[in-house]
């Protein structure tokens, strides 16, 4: 694995390489690869190790009884998921995590990763601190999620979604981590209609898109 990528990733903030590569086998760090759609953590399964995405991308999916799922988060290289799941191993997960694409997975114990072991890394207390910082950031994206498909119509929730995307890119232009289909889920809403409703947006000259680049016009602003 590439500890130059690793030191940058938010979990091992203010750890050297050096340091990283000793503190590694202590949090019993193992590495898989999954191709898409493969089903890395199940619903229903406990889990005692957290999950870094190195390469690709994962989808948290959330099945319902009746049919149907939602996509509630999307994680990118150098972020974590399962994390909460692992620290209340006894805690059976509500929800499936999801190769998105082809990935590389770096499993990392939580149980270890929280007691001091018995080669005394100094860097459990940072890096538990950057444990917390990624939880914290992981509840408000779940909240943002919430605000929206708090909207009943489609286009509020893609304007919501739209301007959450501006903003944290700081472009008016950007590339959205979802298929048609995945963004449909994410939403809550059902894929033809969302489809038809960028239609009408980029009609109305609010949007330009292909695919899923996006273009925010001088008109959206109109929308907020």
């Amino acid at each position: 694995m590439e500890l130059s990528f690793l030191v940058q990733a938010p979990l091992f903030q203010g750890v050297q390489e050096s340091e990283l590569k000793a503190m590694l086998p202590c949090l019993g760090a193992r590495e898989r690869f999954y191709q898409k759609d493969e089903i890395i953590y199940h619903a229903g399964q406990t889990v005692s190790d957290a999950g870094m995405v190195l390469c690709g991308s994962v989808n948290i999916v959330v099945n319902f009884y009746w049919g149907g799922s939602h996509i509630f988060g999307h994680v990118e290289p150098g972020q974590l998921f399962a994390e909460t799941y692992a620290a209340i191993s006894e805690q059976p997960m509500l929800c499936d995590a999801v190769a998105a694409e082809d990935c590389e997975i770096l499993f990392l114990n939580l149980e270890k990763l929280m007691t001091t072991c018995r080669n005394g890394c100094a860097f459990h207390n940072r890096i538990i601190k950057n444990l917390i910082r990624i939880s914290a950031q992981n509840n408000l994206n779940l909240s943002a999620r919430m605000m929206h498909t708090a909207s009943k119509s489609i286009r509020e929730r893609l304007v919501s979604y739209f301007s959450e995307q501006a903003r944290k890119t700081g472009n008016s232009s950007f590339t959205i981590p979802f298929s048609r289909q995945q963004l449909a889920e994410y939403l809550g809403v059902d894929r033809s209609a969302l489809s038809n409703e960028l239609s009408k947006m980029q009609r109305d000259g609010l949007i330009r898109y292909h695919k899923n680049n996006i273009s925010l016009l001088s008109n959206f602003d109109r929308t907020m």
